[in-house]
C-alpha cells in the first residue's frame, strides 16, 4: 500500500526544480512544515505546484487527499529530485491518500493505525524525527447527509489512542485534514451549519475535544487567539471570492514542545486546491 522514494539527480532541464538544491530555512535552528490538502495531487500539479514549493521552501511537506495509488504519487512527484517522498494509498483507487515529503532522510517511517476496519483508506502516514514523531492524517469526511457521521466518530476515538500510544514514546506533531471546525470562529457561517451541515457537528467537535485532550494544541489558535482566517472553501457559490469558508486544516503540537512553537501560519494566497497550504516553524 505504501512505498518509499528518493529520486536521484535529473538533469539540468528541469528548471522548475533547480531551487531544490538550496536549503530550505535561512535559519538553520528551524524546521518548516508544510501542510496541504491538494485535493488530487495530479491536477494539482499542473497548478503551480512546484512554483508554491519554491515560495513556501518546506523542511517537510505533509500532503492529503492525493487520490492517486503509490506508483502515480511516484510519477507525479519525479522532477522533485533531493527528496525523500512516502505515499499511503487507499486500496480504492482515485481516493484519499496521504504523503510526505522531507528533504532529511526520517528515522522511521509507518503507515496507518493498526486498526484494519480503519486502514484500508490511505489516511495516516507518521514519519520519526529526531525529536517528534510527524503525522500526517486526512480525517474521514462525514459525508452529505452525515451518512458516514457515526463511522467518523469511531475513527476519532481509534485515532486518540494511537495517537495516544505514539505519544509515550516521543513528543508528536499532527497535521493534515480534519474535516471539523472547532470553534465557531473556524467558520464563515456557524449558526447556519451547526448540526446541520459535515464538518461542524457536535459529535465531530467532540472529536477533536478528544484529539486535543491527548495533550495536543492547536498551533494556529494557540498563537492566533483571534484571527479570522479559513482553509477550505466549497468550490461553489464564489465562496473563496467572498471568503466565505472554513478552517478545517490544523497542526497539533505536543505541548511539551510549546516552547519550540515559532509560528503558525495559513497561506489563503496559494491557489491550487480548495484549501490552502498551512505552516508550521519549530525551533529546534
Amino acid at each position: 500500500m505504501s512505498r518509499a522514494f528518493l529520486f536521484p539527480p535529473l538533469p539540468s532541464y528541469f528548471s522548475v526544480v533547480a531551487y531544490l538544491s538550496l536549503p530550505a530555512s535561512t535559519a538553520s535552528q528551524q524546521m518548516k512544515i508544510i501542510s496541504w490538502n491538494v485535493n488530487g495531487l495530479r491536477a494539482t500539479i499542473g497548478k503551480e505546484f512546484h512554483t508554491h514549493i519554491e515560495v513556501l521552501r518546506p523542511d517537510v511537506m505533509c500532503l492529503q487527499e492525493t487520490k492517486a495509488q503509490d506508483d502515480q504519487v511516484a510519477a507525479a512527484l519525479a522532477p522533485m529530485q533531493d527528496w525523500y517522498i512516502y505515499s499511503n494509498s487507499a486500496e480504492k483507487k482515485g481516493y484519499s491518500g496521504v504523503a510526505i515529503l522531507s528533504r532529511t532522510k526520517p528515522m522511521s517511517v509507518t503507515h496507518d493505525i493498526g486498526v484494519p476496519d480503519h486502514d484500508t483508506e490511505g489516511r495516516v502516514i507518521t514519519a520519526e524525527f529526531d525529536n517528534f514523531y510527524l503525522i500526517n492524517v486526512y480525517v474521514p469526511n462525514s459525508g452529505d447527509g452525515m451518512k458516514r457521521l457515526e463511522y467518523r466518530a469511531e475513527w476519532d476515538k481509534a485515532f486518540a489512542a494511537y495517537l495516544s500510544k505514539l505519544k509515550k514514546k516521543k513528543a508528536i506533531v499532527v497535521t493534515g485534514d480534519f474535516n471539523v471546525a472547532h470553534q465557531p470562529i473556524d467558520l464563515a457561517r456557524p449558526k447556519e451549519n451547526y448540526n446541520k451541515t459535515s464538518g461542524y457537528t457536535q459529535t465531530e467537535i467532540d472529536g477533536m475535544d478528544g484529539l486535543l485532550q491527548v495533550g495536543l494544541l492547536d498551533a494556529y489558535r494557540h498563537l492566533n487567539p483571534s484571527a479570522v482566517q479559513y482553509t477550505f472553501w466549497s468550490v461553489r457559490f464564489g465562496a473563496r471570492a467572498k471568503n466565505v469558508g472554513w478552517r478545517i486544516d490544523y497542526f497539533l503540537v505536543d505541548k511539551k514542545l510549546e516552547s519550540k512553537l515559532e509560528s503558525s501560519t495559513i497561506h489563503d494566497q496559494l491557489m491550487g486546491s480548495d484549501h490552502c497550504p498551512i505552516e508550521l516553524i519549530l525551533k529546534d
